[in-house]
């Protein structure tokens, strides 16, 4: 299956994404751990059978120095012992907020008691905000039919600019 459109050669995908990539520099930038951003935005691209994200968040999460089994277990999280209890409670914070037409309450108050006592104010705004962009572009990679395989790291670094 070919991609069905090359956004990133499209006048308007690339404004497009310049803006998003922009959008998720707040979170980059942010005092949320890289590693948690990293898992949470793999378990979303999973959930969302994204392998366009799948592959650019493993690749990314890897060249930060992530280790290959805590990558392996992400899709296992509840059933692993590699993950804090900060990661965690991201981790379902980013399942439920991917989750949002499987549950009627959306995010659970367990779940959000648990981030609230891991996370300060500011890193729960970066959180909540890393889970609905990445649900956005995963959307947009599945769309569009952007396949998994080819991605680089640091290939964005020049959309944040």
């Amino acid at each position: 299956m070919e991609a069905r459109i090359d956004l990133f050669s499209n006048e308007i995908g690339v404004k497009f994404a310049k803006r998003f990539a922009n959008a998720g520099l707040v979170v980059v930038q942010s005092t949320l751990p890289k590693a948690t951003q990293e898992l949470v935005s793999l378990r979303a691209s999973q959930i969302n059978g994204c392998g366009w994200c799948i592959d650019m968040h493993t690749k990314e999460a890897t060249a930060g120095g992530e280790t290959a089994v805590r990558l392996h277990l992400v899709a296992a999280w509840r059933e692993s012992t590699v993950f804090t209890e900060a990661e965690r409670a991201a981790l379902a914070l980013a399942e439920e907020g991917t989750r949002l037409a499987d549950a009627h309450q959306g995010v659970s108050d367990e779940t959000w008691d648990q981030v609230r006592k891991h996370y300060d104010d500011d890193q729960i705004a970066a959180l909540v905000s890393l889970v609905a962009l990445i649900n956005a572009a995963n959307r947009l990679a599945v769309i569009v039919h952007q396949r998994g395989g080819s991605y680089e790291p640091g290939l964005f670094a020049a959309f944040n600019r």
